[in-house]
């Protein structure tokens, strides 16, 4: 059955590489391969996004304010509104007539008015939970009596954290593509990829390598300035680098060469998909035991420290990089395939759609 998909994305950020962090990523990946299996899929994403997958850009723009609103004390920032008004145009252009252009509506953003507008549409819609619960988006799920989205979230521990307000949500686990992301010879350099932001905590990859006297090389876009330049940047040197913000194919090529991966969640990790990216490459990880990333690792592949407890991950990283790369690719293959999430959605797609 070939599926009519929209597909919601973020309206501040283009869907295309480089990613800006893993929710682009995954997206991006999900686009492609329901396209690849027939469907047709209409992403609606920030301006700028990958026109290969055949995407709508969001209109995003700023509202036409007046100087008396502009200067209200309640007048949010520009990009808050820009968002709004991006989200609620869509969501009243599939209002009008969505239903006779698409069997099923995917919001994979983290916006919350698709949400509380989905009793405005007549079609079904399917939302992702990407994060632990928001003010937002919880509020627009409890507003409603009967809210009319079926929710799945990216991990066990994700789903676990909205319980209280999504009792039945779905687990589908982000995917990669094991084709794609292929295993390297490793024995290189450790590595921390990920997007530089305090909730990620590079800063204390950078302290347990130092600590271990391994050499790290760090990757990632510069999403928090401030972060960068007062807690990254004194830091660098002595057998630390920062490389800059890889498209996949040097993501793949750092990755593959890396002795080990280091993940340090400084928050609960909804899911991690540097987890599974290290892993299809071969590359062991070694990390701080946060959010969902025990669910992905076993310890043929990954060793976990305790949340923030440096010492102890510079203790297991000599331990990682003697794990089997074999164990760690096949740990990938059998547990993170983008093939079984597209299975997962498309079977969802067609349930709802019914």
């Amino acid at each position: 059955m070939n599926l009519r998909v929209a597909l919601i994305a973020s309206a501040r950020f283009p869907i295309r590489e480089p990613f800006a962090g893993g929710l682009e990523a995954h997206t991006w990946w999900l686009a492609h391969v329901l396209r690849k299996r027939g469907h047709h899929v209409e992403l609606f994403a920030a301006p700028g996004s990958d026109p290969a997958l055949g995407a709508r850009a969001l209109p995003v723009r700023r509202p036409r304010l007046s100087d008396a609103a502009r200067s209200d004390i309640s007048m949010p920032s520009a990009m808050w509104m820009e968002e709004h008004h991006a989200y609620l145009g869509l969501m009243l252009d599939l209002a009008r007539d969505g239903e006779h252009r698409f069997d099923v509506v995917h919001n994979n953003s983290l916006h919350h008015l698709p949400v509380a507008m989905a009793s405005a549409l007549r079609v079904p819609m399917v939302t992702t939970l990407h994060t632990p619960p928001t003010p937002w988006l919880e509020s627009a799920i409890t507003v409603q009596d009967n809210c009319p989205v079926t929710f799945t979230a990216v991990s066990s521990f994700t789903a676990g954290a909205w319980q209280a307000t999504v009792p039945a949500a779905r687990v589908v686990r982000n995917g990669i593509d094991t084709d794609f992301w292929k295993p390297g010879p490793g024995g290189g350099d450790l590595v921390w990829t990920g997007r530089l932001v305090p909730e990620k905590a590079p800063h204390l990859a950078i302290e347990a390598a130092r600590t271990a006297g391994v050499p790290l090389r760090v990757a990632g876009p510069i999403s928090n300035r401030a972060y960068f330049r007062e807690q990254i940047a004194p830091l660098l040197g002595q057998g630390v680098r920062y490389i800059g913000h890889l498209d996949r194919l040097g993501l793949v090529e750092l990755l593959g060469s890396a002795s080990a991966a280091l993940v340090t969640p400084g928050w609960d990790e909804p899911y991690g998909l540097v987890v599974a990216e290290a892993l299809a490459c071969g590359t062991p990880v070694c990390g701080f035991d946060r959010g969902a990333l025990s669910e992905i690792l076993t310890p043929d592949c990954g060793l976990l420290a305790l949340p923030g407890d440096v010492e102890a991950l510079a203790e297991l990283i000599p331990r990682a990089t003697k794990l089997d790369r074999r164990d760690a690719r096949r740990r990938a293959e059998q547990f993170c395939s983008l093939d079984r999430t597209a299975d997962a959605y498309t079977d969802l797609y067609e349930e709802v759609a019914r």
